[in-house]
């Protein structure tokens, strides 16, 4: 079967479970993307493991656009038996980055949301033991969040009349 017909056929199940609550759906090189609420996130994970067979949580990550003032959870799940992949984004404001835990779906979610807790700040409620992975606990900050220029400006070795200009 083409893979642009099961994405198809995939949508058109996750739309008749969840109407509206499916948004912004893309296929970038093939891999159904979609977006969804965090009100829907962990019933929309419930139905794509139990009902449609995506039993391996590949990852959870996020990405920061600071000039949307957002935050974005990204899940990739595959279904090992059909050999399908899928994609799944929650928007979180930034002022307030808090999404359930998929913890009661996975266990191995217990890692991938202390990374991402630990770099980006996203809380997951309901998670069993949500602190630092790979950080010091006096970090202080995120380190994934675009909120520090790339370079020290202080730098002297980049400042302009060095160079004749």
């Amino acid at each position: 079967m083409e893979e642009t017909t099961v994405n198809h056929e995939l949508l058109q199940k996750l739309s008749a479970r969840f109407g509206e609550r499916i948004i912004s759906v893309t296929e970038p090189y093939g891999l159904l993307t979609f977006e969804t609420g965090k009100d829907a996130v962990i019933d929309v994970l419930e139905f794509l493991k139990k009902d449609l067979g995506f039993t391996f949580l590949t990852d959870i990550t996020a990405v920061h656009y600071p000039e949307k003032h957002a935050l974005a959870v990204v899940y990739h799940l595959h279904n090992l038996v059909q050999r399908q992949r899928i994609r799944m984004k929650v928007f979180l404001s930034e002022d307030k980055p808090v999404i359930p835990s998929a913890t009661l779906l996975w266990n191995g979610a217990n890692w991938m949301e202390r990374e991402t807790y630990d770099f980006f700040g996203i809380r997951f409620e309901g998670h069993p033991d949500l602190r630092r992975i790979l950080n010091m606990d006096e970090l202080g900050v995120h380190p994934m969040l675009k909120q520090y220029p790339l370079e020290d400006p202080n730098r002297v070795d980049k400042k302009d009349e060095y160079f004749g200009r």
